[in-house]
């Protein structure tokens, strides 16, 4: 199982694996256990696990269950709204008809970008939309001048390109007959209720993007409007300035990224971000390694510096953690991600070795270990450790019950 030395932080690091959301002490035991649904899996303040648009209880009852198309993460807001990642598709004809260029079009009849959705639950099988984002509201493009977007991309980094990595997209169908291409392909939301926006990562764009959660349904769709000013544009991009016409592969530093953060209050760090930063991406520009990269954000208020025509940001690194002696030896090249611990060490997940590991600010490593993986590669998503006083822990009986994944 798991070894560790002394210095890790203690507490309980949960998990999903194999339909089950696993909880487990720094021994590597099992301590607890809640049947799910996705990849992803939050404990609530309540002791019920959020797992895709799924809720259950202590003892493995679905106390809430939202049929919705959801992908990749889910969060619960402080006014008790679920916020998620939703499959977001248009036809190729709409996708012209937005300025794409048709010969990046070379599968299927459909383009899916990002759709952001809040609901509110009403009911253990229901809930009510409150409000959405989509990216197809905030576009810019340079190949059609007859459409209304056409404008010069680099002179606007608050919209986003549509042709960018169009061409380079992938081919996807997910059992069904009618192929579509994976055009950014979201994988990672978060929240900060003092400033009321949301940051996603956006892993074919090799970027974060952070929008205004403040504005109205209406408003996310516009330029105008919410605390600072610009609707549903984005405030701030960081990572890949190709995408934006602001830089070439030199200043790019993000490689289809995983779970973007703020750092909570609280925390060494606060404030800034920590992205799990795997090293992959679309043929041309593979890094080949992976980190765990810690940002400090060039904020005014509500806003952000976003300079058109600027590689912004790269001087804002404040810490980044790659493998010793060699960054190389350590490449991660799908899912994984990265916590900042109450201790000031990084919890990191290396999904695709299945390995969970915490390292100190200076890169030395903790406490590791390393999930059985029963029946063949079944990759990781994410981990996440919460203190032993945490609320969704009380009334749980944490007794270690096995050391094996087995049911």
């Amino acid at each position: 199982m798991g070894g560790y030395e002394p210095g890790p932080f203690k507490g309980y690091t949960l998990f999903s694996h194999s339909g089950y959301a696993y909880l487990i002490n720094n021994g590597g035991d099992i301590a607890y256990a809640w049947p799910s649904t996705g990849v992803l899996a939050r404990l609530l303040d309540n002791g019920n696990v959020l797992s895709n648009v799924m809720v259950s209880d202590p003892d493995g009852n679905v106390v809430w269950l939202f049929r919705h198309p959801n992908h990749h993460d889910v969060l619960k807001l402080p006014n008790g709204n679920v916020l998620f990642l939703s499959r977001d598709r248009i036809s190729r004809k709409e996708a012209i008809a937005l300025g794409a260029n048709p010969d990046s079009l070379s599968c299927g009849l459909q383009v899916r970008g990002t759709r952001i959705v809040e609901a509110r639950p009403t009911g253990p099988e229901s809930a009510d939309i409150v409000w959405e984002w989509s990216v197809f509201d905030h576009l810019i493009q340079d190949f059609a001048p007859e459409q209304t977007n056409y404008g010069v991309v680099a002179d606007h980094p608050e919209r986003v390109d549509v042709n960018y990595a169009l061409a380079e997209a992938r081919c996807q169908r997910e059992g069904t007959p009618q192929a579509w291409l994976d055009w950014t392909h979201a994988n990672g939301l978060d929240y900060n209720a003092e400033l009321d926006q949301i940051m996603v990562t956006v892993r074919h764009f090799s970027e974060i993007w952070i929008i205004d959660h403040s504005v109205s349904a209406q408003e996310a769709a516009g330029s105008v409007g919410g605390n600072a000013g610009k609707g549903g544009d984005l405030l701030y991009r960081w990572g890949n300035p190709r995408a934006y016409r602001a830089g070439t592969s030199t200043y790019q530093r993000l490689f289809w990224p995983h779970a973007a953060h703020w750092i909570p209050e609280g925390l060494p760090g606060a404030g800034n971000v920590l992205i799990f930063n795997n090293g992959n991406e679309h043929p041309g520009s593979v890094r080949g390694y992976s980190s765990v990269d810690e940002i400090a954000l060039p904020s005014d208020g509500y806003n952000y510096r976003l300079d058109a025509g600027a590689a912004h940001g790269f001087d804002e690194i404040v810490w980044i953690y790659a493998a010793a002696p060699s960054a190389r030896s350590w490449y991660a090249p799908i899912t994984s991600n990265a916590q900042r611990l109450p201790n000031g060490n990084t919890m990191i997940t290396d999904g695709e070795a299945g390995r969970i590991f915490e390292v100190t600010r200076e890169g030395k490593t903790v406490w590791d270990f390393r999930v059985p993986l029963q029946d063949g590669p079944d990759p990781l998503y994410r981990a996440y450790r919460y203190p032993p006083d945490h609320p969704g822990l009380r009334g749980l009986d944490l007794t270690p019950r096995r050391s094996t994944f087995e049911h």
